[in-house]
């Protein structure tokens, strides 16, 4: 037996949760365990009360310390792992869906005010807003779209236990069966979702959460205005627009094809007919008046019910809209709804009626949501975002160079130099002939790229909203994508992204956005608007938390320094995962961490994986986090944060350059820290779990280099080593130890805050301990070292830590976190010592696993993610 080291003593009998919350999370404990009681029997629930409670004991720093607990989990029964995985696994869901509710409930208590800066031309400030979140189908969402409908359908009936006006008993009863049926359910996918499946759970959030959501947003803004004496915004206006990468994002991922793409805007638009079929029919039920305008009864024509007249036309147009897409034949038709003037017109006609015969009231209800929907969503729901390597467009041309001989002393487009494919992209982007020969022996991967160029092409991008170059280093990137769409026939001038995901990139994407900018031919094609996506993930796992986050914040105010001086719209593209390791963090702070002028009221941002569900699932969560969005924009806007003092940046610019050093020097020039990661984390089984369409890495490579970013957080996370968040930075902070008091002062300054205020919640998740447990189980006498040394350095960040805040723990000024945090604990303790055994054991059986012992593995991995939320 592994011997684990005892604790220091935690009081977890005295913590500081709202009773209200404890009080849930015991009822949920107490159904689960009676429906695990009627499945598996009273003696196996004895069972998982023995472990929770040994788990509590080795917490609290019980002289014992962790011996009994793992002698009790070793004496298990192979048979009996997989569903003590489960039993922690469901618990630790439905505390998530306890703190969930908690917070609708605190919502609900607190008045839904949106606070507004105090600034002239207001409205229609906000009327220029343009903020898009953009929700992505990268694979931290760990569990199945059944078992989400579950949980969903228990959060709903757990609102209504405690209330007055609900039969108690009967919410208990629904409650009991409905975590029955998510016990009884399998929780892991057994196969990868394709992109339409994606795509499909992408469009059941703005069904189910975000159809609501948006009106009551947009009428807490009215509210605002109304109590500034100021006009409501116009209902045409949509501060707030909706994007996805699902079906969309083809960067490594073979399973999104042209077709497929093609299929997904097909279903959007499908989607959207039908949720705005629901809203006419509500509308044509309620709008039952005679007295109209003029205008109004001249479309209505004789009819003695004019609002019900016009409404009737809509509907058997959406009617037609809906069957049309249904056919995935993307051709419009007559008489269909394929644009947004074509169902806002007749709304706004009603609406304006109804204001003008002194319905007002009437008119401020139901018909104003709708119109505010048609505003953000439209005929295509929401806009999709096509992405790809521009190392693919580069193969494209060079094939395509090589087969029409258009080389260069020998040399095809992937041989030429910047200045060349420069020269000769502006010359074919002017040139009246076409590009492409009707015939040519493309290789399968060229003529994939150019299919989705003509599916882009084939609707006028109709329902795209950009094009995005993953790896963008030059211009010649942005105008290969453009030629490439021109040659496929499109006359629109779709915004071409570069996406900037290195810090080599992101320190050179200045110059490269300055030098497209100085052609005047791409002047003229960006009409005076210029976005670029800032990627956060790779350049956190190229380069470490703190370099990368410093890296990202010099390119942003370099490129907006550079666009004001071209005098073009800079608009930035946040690629932010959910793990502090990935961008991740509160969406307010994040934007008022910018710098200064580069918000501008024009903000995109990533919402990726479990963040999805647990921002935007529900209605009320999710026009919480589109306040918190509208507001942070407005204030970055119109009350930017303070520019950082000279001395401050040579500090950062020092403690960056460290960090970066540091990191680099495990991860990429130990010879040892490949193997090491793969024999300590769960990195190779994670492939066995159906997470998404995407394969985990891009290439064949067994490096960490060719690992995605999301596996890369995630399996150390597993572990609760938490690298990726803090590995470079414990130097630089170790280094400045002499300053203290000047990082204190940094403190006022967002940024840092922000990079602070992150870092010490991924020590607080972090446990050396179990790392600790895991090396002994898992890797040599060597390696046990590496992590000792590792661990060791988390020890001293963690010190360091404390004594910048001068606080005797962590998470001291969210003390509710904290408890939260010691409450998992006591579930995710167990499911970490067993993962650990099962990692042990999986590999040791090698191709004859016993497919329940992969299947408790599988569960352990979802339950830890589960617990720890923000995972990948």
């Amino acid at each position: 037996m592994t011997e684990l080291p005892a604790r220091r003593p935690t009081d977890t009998d005295d913590l500081r949760l709202d009773p209200r919350l404890r009080e849930q999370v015991r009822e949920l404990g107490r159904l689960l365990g009676a429906v695990i009681a009627a499945d598996r029997g009273s003696d196996f629930v004895n069972t998982i009360e023995q472990i929770r409670a040994l788990a509590k004991q080795a917490r609290s720093g019980a002289a014992e310390g962790w011996a009994p607990l793992q002698q009790f989990l070793e004496q298990i029964p192979g048979p009996d792992t997989l569903s003590v995985a489960r039993a922690f696994n469901q618990f630790l869901n439905l505390a998530n869906i306890a703190e969930q509710n908690h917070q609708i409930r605190q919502l609900r208590e607190q008045a839904s005010i949106l606070q507004l800066p105090d600034h002239d031309d207001l409205t229609e400030t906000i009327e220029g807003l343009n903020i898009q979140l953009v929700l992505t189908a990268h694979p931290t969402e760990i569990l199945r779209r059944t078992m989400i409908q579950k949980y969903d359908a228990i959060a709903d009936a757990l609102t209504r236990l405690g209330n007055p006006g609900d039969d108690q008993q009967r919410v208990e009863g629904d409650l009991t069966r409905l975590i029955a049926e998510a016990w009884h359910t399998d929780e892991i996918r057994q196969q990868r979702p394709t992109p339409q499946d994606e795509a499909k759970w992408g469009f059941a959030v703005i069904e189910q959460s975000l159809w609501q959501a948006l009106p009551r947003t947009m009428a807490t803004l009215d509210k605002a205005l109304h109590d500034l004496d100021l006009p409501m915004l116009d209902l045409r206006a949509a501060p707030v627009r909706f994007a996805i990468w699902m079906g969309g994002d083809r960067d490594g991922n073979p399973n999104v094809t042209a077709t497929v793409t093609r299929e997904v805007l097909m279903l959007a638009r499908w989607m959207a007919a039908d949720l705005l079929l629901r809203d006419v029919e509500q509308l044509l039920a309620s709008l039952s008046m005679q007295a109209c305008t003029p205008e109004l009864a001249e479309l209505a024509g004789d009819e003695q019910e004019p609002y019900r007249a016009v409404l009737r036309q809509l509907r058997n147009r959406l009617r037609r809209t809906r069957d049309w897409a249904e056919g995935m034949d993307p051709r419009p038709i007559d008489d269909i709804c394929y644009d947004t003037d074509s169902i806002q017109q007749p709304l706004l006609n009603c609406y304006r009626s109804l204001v003008a015969c002194g319905m007002e009231r009437i008119a401020n209800g139901p018909l104003r949501d709708t119109l505010r929907r048609v505003a953000c969503f439209g005929p295509t729901l929401v806009d999709l975002d096509v992405r790809q390597n521009a190392d693919r467009h580069t193969q494209v041309l060079d094939e395509l160079t090589r087969h029409l001989q258009m080389d260069r002393n020998g040399r095809s487009y992937g041989d030429w130099s910047e200045a060349e494919r420069v020269d000769f992209l502006l010359a074919e982007l002017q040139n009246r002939r076409p590009l492409l020969p009707a015939h040519w022996p493309a290789s399968d991967d060229s003529a994939e790229v150019l299919a989705t160029m003509a599916v882009i092409a084939e609707q006028e991008a109709a329902g795209i909203s950009e094009y995005i170059i993953s790896m963008a280093a030059q211009p010649s990137d942005v105008l290969a994508v453009i030629l490439l769409l021109r040659a496929a026939g499109l006359q629109r001038q779709l915004p071409v992204v570069p996406l900037f995901e290195t810090l080599d990139d992101l320190q050179n994407a200045a110059g490269c956005i300055d030098a497209l900018l100085a052609l005047p031919w791409y002047r003229d094609y960006c009409a005076g608007y210029q976005q670029v996506m800032i990627g956060y993930s790779d350049s956190a796992k190229d380069a470490g938390q703190l370099a990368a986050a410093w890296g990202q914040y010099q390119a942003q105010a370099e490129l907006t320094e550079i666009c004001h001086r071209h005098g073009v719209a800079l608009a930035l593209f946040h690629g932010r995962g959910g793990a502090v390791g990935r961008g991740g963090g509160p969406a307010q702070q994040a934007i008022m961490s910018q710098p200064p002028g580069s918000v501008a009221g024009r903000l995109r941002v990533t919402e990726q994986g479990e963040m999805i569900r647990f921002k935007l699932g529900r209605a009320e969560l999710a026009t919480d986090t589109l306040n918190r969005y509208l507001s942070a924009t407005l204030d970055a806007t119109l009350q930017p944060p303070r520019k950082p003092t000279a001395e401050w940046q040579a500090l950062i610019e020092q403690m960056a350059s460290q960090a970066h050093s540091s990191y680099r020097q495990v991860v990429n020039e130990d010879p040892d820290f490949v193997a090491l990661f793969r024999d300590l984390t769960p990195e190779q089984e994670l492939g066995t779990l159906a997470l998404g369409s995407r394969p985990a890495r891009r290439t064949a490579s067994q490096d960490v280099a060719s690992l995605r970013a999301i596996p890369w957080v995630f399996a150390w996370t597993q572990i609760r080593l938490m690298l990726p968040a803090w590995l470079g930075t414990d130097s630089a902070m170790d280094q400045a130890r002499d300053h203290l008091d000047a990082l204190r002062d940094m403190l006022g300054w967002p940024f840092f805050s922000m990079q602070m205020d992150m870092l010490e919640m991924v020590l607080a998740k972090a446990d050396p301990v179990l790392v600790g447990y895991y090396a002994r189980h898992l890797t040599d006498a060597a390696q046990q070292q590496a992590v000792a040394a590792l661990c060791q350095r988390l020890d001293t960040l963690t010190e360091t830590m404390l004594e910048l805040r001068e606080y005797d723990e962590l998470l001291a000024r969210d003390l509710a976190l904290a408890d939260a945090l010691r409450v998992r604990n006591t579930y995710l303790d167990p499911l970490h010592l067993l993962q650990a055994e099962l990692l042990k054991r999986f590999r040791a059986a090698g191709d004859d696993v016993d497919p329940a012992l992969g299947q408790a593995l599988k569960v352990t991995m979802a339950g830890i993610a589960t617990g720890l939320r923000n995972t990948g």
